[in-house]
């Protein structure tokens, strides 16, 4: 190997080392701050309104601009939009790490996903430019699995910061790890761009955001304000105005964002429902599970970042399982069998008592048959399409996943405040809205503090209710996507062989 080769490999591995670094640091920031919400709930005194923002507000932002940025890293250079994201990944997180109040600290967030946006979209095509062949499939595999061990090990790690140091201590690590990506990449990670790029569909890009960002926010103030309430409708009719005009915009501009077109073929509609449904059978309960765990059942966080290892581990086996079954079976048959295995572990789930091995059995049940989609639906997203549609169909599929999983969790939380209100109602509390939210935030003492009357057993079991219901919720949302799913990919996806 001359001296030019062994500088190219050597860059070739400095990069990889930098984009798996970011994929360590940007799973953990998610769940991260899913386990760090109640602390920050104690430190900060927020409304659960200004909580739900930790997490929506990162997802929105990343989802929204994940196309966008992958458009921008074509147009002006991979390894310039790589080194911008992660080195204002390191800077913001390192902010939120100082942050004064939760109203900076939701603003920051933002900041952060729009940084994480740029930093995956840049990163990942560079990687793309670096590799091929096998070589390119070994080095994908890789960031795979780094991106699943900052999932799987993110709450554990979260939860034993949070005692053992600050909620804090989270978002300087990633501020840390970051900024470790950044050295690695800038010295030696070669430039790349496309020279057909056509620059971005600024319009397409900014009605989808404001779309995503008035509908979420609607989700969020519903339960507090009422669902009649004239803000909410106001926010309800903006954003459908808002993707009516994205839908026109991206019928008549010569290179949109999104192509409306693809979604004629029906495996295509078909996979973009693998993410939705992951989304709410699995990464709801990452958010969901913690404010359970440490406000309902009294855990410390690193019990409770324990339990979460238990749903979240499988993902680390489970994709490449997915992957090997495919020499006898569809992808599509597959991922139908993950998520009915994912919905009887919501069903074991609903009856679990907790900290029982019921529970732990329904934890594993849950991660493990998530997986198996999860480890799938990458691939499927460009071979149930003409080959030569194959990128603008990954960069939809990105951006339904990730601005899904946002969207899902806004749901779920107003669906969880909708439930805790009734259950409150049945018990006969007469419960301001408040007190629901707090409720179903798992914020059980502030609960009691606007019930001051009520017995704290009666309000865990009407927690415990009102989990359970959405529960139920869950498990037919997540049975209905694997009959879709098995219907629409039963000829798109055929014998297909992922590798």
């Amino acid at each position: 190997m001359n001296r030019t080769q062994a500088g190219r490999h050597d860059g070739r591995g400095s990069a990889l080392a930098a984009v798996c670094l970011a994929a360590l640091a940007l799973p953990w920031s998610f769940v991260g701050g899913a386990v760090a919400t109640p602390a920050i709930g104690r430190a900060l005194d927020g409304s659960p309104q200004a909580l739900g923002w930790v997490t929506s507000a990162f997802m929105l932002s990343f989802g929204s601009c994940l196309m966008a940025a992958g458009a921008l890293a074509d147009q002006f250079g991979r390894k310039r939009l790589f080194g911008i994201g992660i080195g204002l990944f390191a800077s913001s997180s390192l902010a939120i790490s100082l942050a004064p109040g939760l109203w900076w600290l939701n603003g920051l967030r933002a900041l952060q996903g729009l940084a994480a946006a740029a930093a995956m979209a840049g990163g990942s095509a560079a990687l793309a430019q670096e590799y091929e062949g096998a070589g390119r499939a070994r080095a994908f595999s890789l960031l795979g699995t780094t991106f699943g061990l900052g999932l799987a090990f993110g709450p554990l790690l979260s939860g034993c910061l949070i005692q053992w140091l600050s909620w804090r201590a989270i978002f300087a690590c990633g501020a840390a790890i970051g900024a470790a990506a950044l050295l690695l990449a800038l010295p030696r990670m070669r430039e790349s761009r496309d020279p057909d790029a056509a620059g971005l569909d600024w319009p397409g890009a900014a009605s989808f955001t404001a779309m995503l960002a008035l509908f979420t926010t609607a989700l969020l103030q519903g339960p507090q304000l009422g669902w009649r309430s004239l803000p909410v409708l106001a926010l309800l009719a903006g954003s459908l105005v808002l993707l009516l005009a994205f839908i026109r915009i991206e019928r008549s501009v010569a290179r949109p964002m999104l192509d409306l077109s693809l979604f004629r073929y029906p495996a295509f509609v078909g996979v973009q429902c693998l993410p939705l449904a992951t989304s709410y059978c699995y990464v709801a309960l990452l958010v969901l599970l913690p404010l359970r765990f440490i406000g309902i059942e009294g855990q410390e966080e690193a019990e409770a970042g324990l339990w979460m290892l238990a749903l979240s581990a499988p993902m680390l086996a489970m994709p490449s399982l997915a992957v090997w079954l495919t020499r006898w079976r569809s992808a599509g048959f597959i991922s139908a069998v993950g998520l009915l295995i994912a919905a009887i572990g919501l069903a074991c789930l609903s009856q679990a008592p907790a900290g029982s091995p019921f529970m732990l059995l329904a934890l594993l049940l849950i991660g493990g048959g998530s997986g198996l989609p999860w480890g799938l639906m990458d691939g499927l997203s460009v071979s149930v399409v003409p080959r030569e549609r194959a990128g603008m169909a990954s960069g939809i599929f990105s951006t339904t996943r990730v601005a899904g999983e946002g969207m899902a969790l806004a749901v779920v939380g107003a669906l969880m405040a909708g439930f805790a209100g009734r259950a409150l109602a049945d018990a006969g509390l007469s419960a301001p809205p408040a007190a629901a939210q707090r409720l179903a935030s798992g914020n059980l003492a502030q609960a009691h503090a606007l019930l001051p009357t009520a017995d704290v057993g009666k309000l865990a079991q009407a927690y415990d209710w009102a989990f359970q219901q959405l529960l139920y919720l869950l498990i037919a949302l997540t049975l209905l996507s694997a009959l879709m799913v098995s219907v629409l990919l039963r000829r798109g996806s055929g014998k297909a062989r992922l590798a």
